[in-house]
């Protein structure tokens, strides 16, 4: 398949129309994803619109290996997890495909990130190896050229120093975050900021208390002085990310989108405003799995954008039992 076509994608027609294609490319090339189809009674024959395209369970890409070729993949990405647990890992073939994902869809909602400095505050994930968040950062962080562009750990003091002078001086800037080192900041200064965009990951990776997403953003707000806080959506599991400009409300870049099933009936389909399972095609996912049911809980308007609620509870081992595959 010629995957930059993929993203010259402008109209819905033209998402469903190449959905139709990669699924018929997943199917004859991914083992597990036809497996799984063919137990539900899917195949190629049958699927004639996307609406039809079964969604893989999230929960896979722990005990298989998801992947749409027989060639080695040239990085792999994993979640994180408690020691013992079940890790998802993501076998990617082209870390090129990702590279172009992240950086076309930043720029659809963003711009050209030269003209931003990035900061980071990710400790959490650069505890650990295999985080597709950090691969993304550390390249945004390079193609954005500014010097003082880069990963902010413990030295706080030197971050809140960089980005009070940077935004005094008119320069745009990202300051990207989990959750509690955004928090940790924002409890014990404040500044009133004009030209930076502050944006969580979400998680509080066990730090701290779990909070919901307006006393998060509302904390955040007041000590930045800004009037609203950014999201990123993204995860191991997929090539591409969504972003919130603010009250948490999500929209995709072209070749992705976002539905919602009944939280009991995998197979199903929610209308607008109710709150049910995520699923995401992800276009970009087109060597591993592009259709793939979340274990997260939200709701989709009219307009495709979305809002993140929560999590199921017991997520491995809610919805369908088919990991036996």
């Amino acid at each position: 398949m010629d995957i930059n076509k993929i993203f010259e994608i402008k109209t819905s027609s033209e998402f469903k129309k190449m959905a139709l294609e990669v699924f018929n490319f997943q199917y004859d090339n991914n083992t597990t994803y036809q497996k799984f189809c063919s137990y539900l009674g899917k195949s190629k024959s049958n699927i004639t619109a996307v609406e039809e395209i079964p969604y893989l369970p999230i929960e896979f890409f722990k005990s298989k290996q998801v992947i749409t070729t027989s060639q080695p993949p040239k990085i792999v990405f994993e979640s994180s997890g408690t020691t013992g647990q079940l890790v998802s890992k993501h076998y990617v073939l082209k870390p090129e495909i990702y590279e172009k994902s992240y950086l076309k869809t930043f720029e659809f909602f963003y711009g050209n990130i030269k003209e931003y400095c990035v900061l980071a505050l990710l400790p959490s994930y650069m505890e650990r190896k295999g985080s597709s968040l950090i691969y993304m950062v550390n390249d945004l962080i390079e193609k954005s050229t500014n010097p003082k562009s880069g990963f902010y750990l413990e030295n706080k003091v030197e971050l809140l120093k960089t980005l009070q002078n940077l935004d005094e001086s008119g320069f745009k800037i990202i300051l990207i975050g989990v959750s509690y080192a955004l928090l940790d900041v924002a409890e014990n200064h404040s500044m009133n900021l004009n030209n930076t965009i502050i944006m969580e990951t979400g998680g509080m990776k066990g730090r701290r208390r779990e909070l919901v997403r307006d006393e998060l953003h509302g904390i955040l707000k007041n000590s930045f002085g800004l009037e609203a806080i950014h999201s990123e959506y993204g995860m191991t599991e997929l090539l591409s990310q969504a972003y919130s400009k603010g009250n948490g409300i999500f929209n995709c870049a072209p070749w992705m989108s976002v539905t919602i099933r009944e939280t009991d009936d995998p197979l199903s389909t929610e209308p607008y405003g109710k709150i049910g399972g995520i699923n995401i095609i992800d276009l970009a996912n087109i060597y591993s799995c592009s259709f793939i049911a979340t274990q997260d809980l939200g709701r989709v308007y009219k307009d495709g954008s979305f809002e993140v609620l929560g999590r199921f509870d017991h997520s491995d081992v809610r919805g369908c039992n088919l990991m036996a595959l």
